[in-house]
């Protein structure tokens, strides 16, 4: 079983460290081979200078380390060139800035033996600038909203991101409207209700002035309009983003 991790990344030397070390301390017990992918946009800082300070860790550790800085077209457009190169048979994403539990690969890698899934999430700590935490629960809901969805504990089976298409491009919300396609599609999808990874609060998705909350409910929308959802979904999108403005 190969694993691949991707990290996007820009000017991000104050965090980049946080994420990277998540993924060389993941304990596993399964026969896994672990590819880690970091995709940079061409940072202006010492982002891919400390990427690079971990290599030798890497190697010892036996992961598959790669570097790759180069201008791209934004979050979904990096997240899509780390999904091409990707040679995993499942591929997972943790941003830079956020981090994965010690057990994150390894419960992915067991459900998917257990069950062979197309789509694998679990639950999630927001964490505040503040220090606190908020632990932020999955299920499948009969109506999907990414209430109960966590994208940085998402893995897909590869092949899978081949078959239905990896991420549009079109705004702050292609991760859901890639999930809201997924679902569409009658993929599988596994659920574990342990906490897999850590989301720090106060990033794009979070941001909270009145022009970022109409253009991120904007996104959403359209998210659901084209996957075939009604007028009605509006109302969704606006609590999801009254709860984040009372949350973060």
């Amino acid at each position: 079983m190969k694993y691949s991790v991707i990290t996007i990344c820009f000017n991000s030397e104050a965090v980049i460290e946080k994420t990277i070390e998540s993924v060389l301390n993941q304990k596993t017990d399964t026969d896994t081979q672990i590819e880690y992918l970091i995709i940079d946009g061409l940072s202006k800082d010492r982002t891919v200078e400390i990427a690079e300070s971990y290599r030798s860790r890497m190697e010892e550790k036996g992961i598959d380390y790669k570097i790759f800085s180069e201008k791209d077209n934004g979050i979904y457009d990096a997240m899509n060139k780390g999904i091409s190169k990707a040679t995993g048979e499942l591929t997972g994403l943790i941003n830079s800035g956020d981090s994965y539990e010690p057990n994150m690969i390894d419960t992915a890698v067991k459900a998917y033996l257990e069950d062979r899934y197309d789509i694998f999430y679990a639950d999630i700590n927001l964490v505040k600038e503040n220090g606190s935490v908020i632990v932020k629960r999955s299920r499948m809901d009969k109506f999907p909203t990414s209430r109960h969805w966590n994208h940085p504990t998402m893995v897909v089976r590869s092949d899978y991101y081949r078959e239905i298409g990896a991420y549009k491009c079109v705004g702050i919300h292609d991760d859901f409207e890639f999930f809201l396609r997924a679902r569409k599609k009658n993929a599988k999808i596994t659920i574990k209700n342990v906490v897999l990874a850590n989301f720090a609060t106060g990033g794009a998705s979070n941001q909270k002035s009145f022009k970022k909350c109409k253009s991120r409910c904007h996104d959403r929308y359209v998210a659901y309009r084209s996957n075939g959802y009604g007028i009605w979904c509006l109302f969704e999108c606006v609590a999801i983003e009254i709860a984040k403005f009372i949350l973060s």
